[in-house]
């Protein structure tokens, strides 16, 4: 934590429209969730007092989102697109009666680090602006500083030769105390081409009324904004290169790096061992000491020490595994908890169900579990024994050490200890198969 209170105001009301698309820019997924989360993650790290989202294009799906990431986060609408100040500027009434630090973020920029974020909030100067030394400084604003810190920001098409050979560039990412923004915000002007109103004109403004403005820098590969689809595809193959490389510092092992697709939350205990081409979605915790089989993909699910999974298994949310237990291929499970020891070996949908400790499902098991209206339970008790192409028709309960026999429709409660077989009687009729083939061929000559 900083001495002084934070507050995170993230802008994300920019239509986008060199993305091609009808969602608004900061609902495009990286890593599994929208962009604007990544923002939120890395903001909540500094434990802040209060978040302000401020919305505007799509503002009613951008608030939806919001409230799944951060179901604290306020949200601000700035119904006219007027320019960074004028976003900041209708984000301030939600921070009434706030005094700390306002750290100024944006949706569309996703990759700022805890340890930047933690520079900006505990720097000591009344206004602090991101920087970064680029590679290709091109038509970014030019940081000009001196002796007393940050002396001015000037625009490319504004500064002369000199000025433009800075390689200290703006990033707009701006911290200054919530008093300061509210003297200031309304002395800003659009005297511009855009006519827009701009948060760079606080340091300036700050400045001359005799405010400390400085700058605090990070790696240019941190202020990478998002605006169009191929610049989305090179953040992600950027966010997942960083993800992989963490997992392998935390002690995961990987057999083929490069094929495992993570979110933005995934997370994996050492020593667990991952396949190749696993695709984790949001959500999802994998304890040490798991294995997760190549072709695998979880979302919003809970794999215990020593379980297996896979391959070419499906974890749907809800699905939590238990230590030891075992799920085999082409498994699908969802919303269910599997206790200790469990196996699912193969070919098997558990929806809305409960299996207890050391049960064996056969080959083939459907638990029916909606009835075009509702979804209901499947209960089975420990140790039992669920035979092959067993259908279990919920709600239902199978008690414990209780058998199913193999081809049965179960619909009925099944007591502990008992055997249950819910298949039609076989009937033989000798002779018949040959009989109707030749039926059949001579049917076809004709």
């Amino acid at each position: 934590m900083t001495e002084k209170p934070v507050a995170l105001i993230v802008l994300a009301a920019g239509q986008g429209s060199r993305m091609q698309s009808d969602l608004p820019k900061v609902l495009h997924r990286l890593g599994g969730v929208p962009l604007v989360g990544h923002a939120l993650s890395t903001g909540r790290t500094l434990e802040p007092e209060a978040v302000v989202v401020v919305a505007g294009h799509g503002a009613e799906a951008v608030a939806k989102a919001v409230a799944k990431l951060n179901p604290e986060a306020k949200i601000a609408l700035q119904e006219q697109q007027l320019g960074t100040g004028h976003a900041v500027s209708q984000a301030l009434p939600q921070l009434e009666g706030f005094e700390g630090r306002v750290i100024v973020l944006y949706g569309d920029t996703p990759f700022i680090g805890q340890e930047t974020l933690a520079s900006l909030a505990g720097h000591p100067a009344d206004v602090v602006v991101l920087g970064f030394e680029a590679a290709d400084p091109g038509r970014y604003g030019r940081l000009v500083t001196g002796p007393e810190g940050l002396e001015r920001i000037v625009e490319y098409k504004d500064a002369d030769e000199a000025t433009r050979a800075i390689r200290l560039v703006n990033s707009g990412v701006l911290a200054a105390d919530a008093a300061l923004l509210r003297e200031f915000l309304p002395m800003i002007g659009n005297r511009n081409a855009a006519g827009e109103y701009y948060l760079t004109d606080i340091p300036e403004l700050a400045r001359a009324a005799g405010h400390r403005v400085e700058v605090v820098t990070c790696d240019e590969a941190e202020t990478l904004g998002i605006n169009t689809r191929a610049e989305l595809a090179a953040a992600e193959a950027a966010f997942q290169v960083r993800a992989r490389a963490r997992a392998l510092e935390d002690g995961v092992t990987m057999t083929d790096p490069a094929t495992v697709w993570f979110a933005l939350d995934t997370c994996i205990g050492r020593d667990a061992v991952i396949g190749q081409n696993v695709v984790f979605g949001p959500g999802v915790t994998v304890e040490s000491g798991a294995e997760i089989l190549p072709f695998c993909h979880l979302e919003g699910c809970h794999v215990s020490a020593g379980a297996t999974v896979g391959p070419f298994a499906r974890l749907r949310p809800g699905a939590e595994l238990g230590g030891d237990v075992h799920v085999g291929n082409f498994v699908e499970i969802k919303n269910s908890v599997l206790d200790e020891g469990a196996k699912v070996g193969h070919l098997t949908y558990l929806g809305d169900a409960h299996v207890g400790e050391a049960t064996n499902i056969g080959a083939g098991t459907v638990t029916c579990n909606y009835d075009g209206v509702s979804k209901h339970r499947t209960e089975i008790g420990a140790h039992a024994f669920i035979g092959s192409d067993t259908m279990l028709v919920a709600p239902v309960r199978v008690g414990a050490r209780a058998m199913t026999g193999s081809g049965s429709v179960i619909t009925e409660d099944v007591p502990d200890d008992a055997l249950a077989l819910g298949r039609a009687k076989q009937v033989v009729k000798p002779g018949l198969a040959t009989r109707l083939m030749q039926a059949l061929r001579q049917k076809k000559g004709n």
